[in-house]
C-alpha cells in the first residue's frame, strides 16, 4: 500500500470514529477526538463535557467503550482517556448538538440557534457563525444564517481562529443540517503596537550619550 492510501486509510478510519463516538456519546457532551498511534497500541482522547456518563461506575463504561471500538474498528491495543472540556460553549460540536437536542425535543430552531448564538459569544469568542438548512418553513428547502462578531472566512487567521462542526436532525418534515463555525481569539496573535518616542526623551537619551563619552 502507498504512503497516500495508507494515509487516506486512517482519515477514513478516524472519521468513522468520530462519527461512532458522536451517536454513542451525545448525552455526555461529546466534544471531539484525538487518534494517536504509539508503538504500545493506539492512545484516544476523548472530549466531553460530562465525563462521569463515561467512564460509568466503577470504570465499567469506558470497558464496554473500549471493547466496542476494538470489535468494531480494529484498532490494535486502544487505550482511551477522557477529558473535561473547560469551556464547552466554544466548542463547535457541542454546540451543533445541543442545537440539535433542542430541535429534537420540539423547540423552535430560531430560537435554538439565537440561544447558542448568545452562549457562545457570552463566553468569550470573537464570532460565531451558526447556518441551519432543510424544510424550515415550506415544502421547499432553503438555509437561514445567523452571525455575531467577527469570523474570518480566508487566509492564515481563518485556518488558525476558526473551528467549525456540523450535525443533523431527522424530523417529520426532513432533514435538517446543522453548521457552527467559532473564531476564538486566543488563536490569533495580538496586534503589533509601534510607540512612538517623545522628543523630550530622545533629546534626554542624546544628552546622556554624549556625557558619557566625554568621560
Amino acid at each position: 500500500m502507498s504512503a497516500i492510501k495508507n494515509i487516506m486509510k486512517n482519515y477514513a478510519k478516524s472519521a468513522e470514529l468520530d462519527e461512532f463516538l458522536q451517536k454513542e456519546l451525545a448525552d455526555a457532551g461529546y466534544g471531539g477526538v484525538d487518534v494517536f498511534k504509539t508503538p504500545i497500541g493506539t492512545r484516544i482522547t476523548i472530549f466531553v463535557t460530562r465525563p462521569g456518563l463515561v467512564i460509568g461506575r466503577r470504570g465499567m463504561g469506558i470497558r464496554d467503550l473500549t471493547s466496542m471500538i476494538e470489535k468494531k474498528f480494529g484498532l490494535p491495543n486502544p487505550q482511551i482517556s477522557v477529558l473535561e472540556l473547560e469551556v464547552p460553549e466554544l466548542n463547535p460540536m457541542v454546540m451543533a448538538n445541543r442545537i440539535a437536542q433542542n430541535i429534537v425535543r420540539g423547540g423552535a430552531f430560531r430560537r435554538a440557534a439565537l440561544w447558542a448564538l448568545n452562549s457562545i459569544m457570552n463566553a468569550g469568542a470573537m464570532g460565531a457563525e451558526i447556518i441551519i438548512s432543510g424544510k424550515l418553513r415550506s415544502e421547499r428547502a432553503h438555509y437561514e444564517k445567523y452571525r455575531a462578531g467577527v469570523v474570518p472566512k480566508s487566509g492564515d487567521p481563518a485556518l488558525k481562529a476558526v473551528r467549525e462542526a456540523s450535525g443533523h436532525v431527522l424530523l417529520k418534515m426532513g432533514l435538517y443540517g446543522i453548521k457552527v463555525r467559532i473564531a476564538l481569539k486566543d488563536a490569533i496573535p495580538p496586534e503589533v503596537e509601534i510607540i512612538e518616542k517623545k522628543p523630550e526623551e530622545s533629546i534626554q537619551k542624546e544628552g546622556e550619550g554624549v556625557a558619557e563619552t566625554k568621560e
